[in-house]
């Protein structure tokens, strides 16, 4: 009986070690019970982990000397340099631009994007404010100058235009204090308290996501082919912050539901050089439970190969009531976010912005390092882990 009871045992770790368990038989936790815990799943050594292809960047503070060197002291060596010297009627010149290029690799520092001038300022202080307001034909005459953009960025090296395709601004009601962290100031959105203000429509008048998207499509139905010549991605950063109905007479194209605003602007073409800005934290702003909504999110966009670029931005709270706060602080688990990136294939950067203020000087400059150190720690840990 004993010699049987050894025979059955001796079956049973062979089965493990061909389905891949034994490693957790050899540790005993199977043989006294011993529970793994949720998030060291086994693992197949037959199958390869993904490689981490992500890496740091940012997109503030420009090409200046200064603003390159801190870059560089703080292991920042991709960036979004904003954009060129600007020529009213014609577009971007491109020297300035080749000499925003050799400012960075004086630094070792990559100029991987720009940023189109169709900001998140809102359609009263943007340079080309026609697209959006649907007006032609002055909209076809800034058009043009986005074409002509899109060349000086190819002619440069720059292989990614991010923009957006937003009527009102970044829509905020205050900001509040947190006591823990030094005092810091988190930028805030109340939709309830903003309702209580009196509505203001923007010279651009009133518009449903229908005639958003109209006006959307009439723009990346002129500049799609030229990127597609140049081989320059196009990434559109979501409107920030989603709101559950019009605002200011304008519903935001990525409302009520954000997943299905991101669904629908995804499809719009097939095309490898239409995607996406991704902005983790607009679009935690605009889900119920950010800590788990945001990975089906990051799959279905990722597995399209449309995040072309990643804004890493942490929230406390969640739809219509939130405050934007420190990457370690917020609803979100960035390593678990960055892990989803991976997991994608995401090979672009990943940038924090809109980081906490305070009245002291130099803060917004250590929020910034401090985000930078979080990010690269992170990509640090998804290297180890492969």
């Amino acid at each position: 009986m004993k010699n049987f009871l050894k025979n059955q045992q001796r079956r049973k770790f062979v089965k493990l070690v061909a389905s891949g368990t034994a490693g957790a038989f050899a540790t005993g936790s199977m043989v006294f019970g011993a529970q793994a815990k949720p998030d060291r799943k086994p693992t197949n050594p037959a199958v390869p982990k993904k490689k981490v292809l992500m890496k740091v960047g940012c997109q503030s503070g420009g090409t200046s000397e200064e603003n390159l060197a801190f870059k560089a002291r703080h292991g920042v060596y991709n960036l979004d340099g904003g954009m060129p010297k600007f020529i009213e009627g014609k577009g971007w010149d491109l020297e300035d631009s080749l000499k925003k290029r050799e400012a960075c690799e004086k630094y070792g520092i990559n100029l991987d994007a720009y940023h189109l001038p169709l900001t998140s300022a809102g359609i009263d202080r943007v340079i080309i404010p026609h697209i959006m307001m649907g007006k032609s034909p002055e909209r076809d005459r800034e058009i043009e100058m986005v074409q002509q953009m899109i060349e000086v960025a190819a002619k440069t090296g720059v292989k990614l235009l991010n923009y957006n395709t937003t009527i009102l601004p970044v829509l905020r009601t205050g900001r509040t204090i947190d006591p823990t962290r030094g005092f810091a100031s988190y930028s805030t959105w109340n939709y309830q308290e903003a309702l209580q203000r009196e509505q203001q429509l923007t010279k651009a008048g009133r518009a449903d996501a229908d005639e958003v998207f109209e006006r959307i499509t009439y723009l990346l139905d002129r500049i799609l082919p030229v990127a597609e010549e140049y081989k320059v991605k196009l990434g559109n950063h979501i409107a920030d912050p989603p709101v559950p109905d019009a605002y200011n007479g304008i519903m935001r194209w990525n409302s009520p539901e954000v997943f299905e605003g991101i669904k629908r602007f995804a499809q719009l073409y097939d095309s490898p050089y239409h995607g996406f800005n991704f902005c983790i934290g607009s679009i935690a702003e605009g889900l119920r439970d950010p800590a788990n909504e945001i990975f089906p999110i990051i799959d279905w966009v990722g597995k399209r190969k449309q995040i072309f670029n990643v804004h890493l931005r942490n929230i406390k709270g969640n739809y219509n009531n939130f405050q934007e706060v420190y990457p370690d602080n917020g609803e979100m688990n960035f390593f678990q976010v960055m892990r989803a990136l991976r997991d994608v294939e995401f090979d672009g950067m990943v940038m924090p912005d809109h980081v906490p203020q305070h009245e002291a000087e130099g803060a917004g400059l250590q929020a910034f390092a401090f985000a930078y150190g979080h990010i690269i720690g992170i990509l640090q840990a998804l290297k180890d882990e492969a």
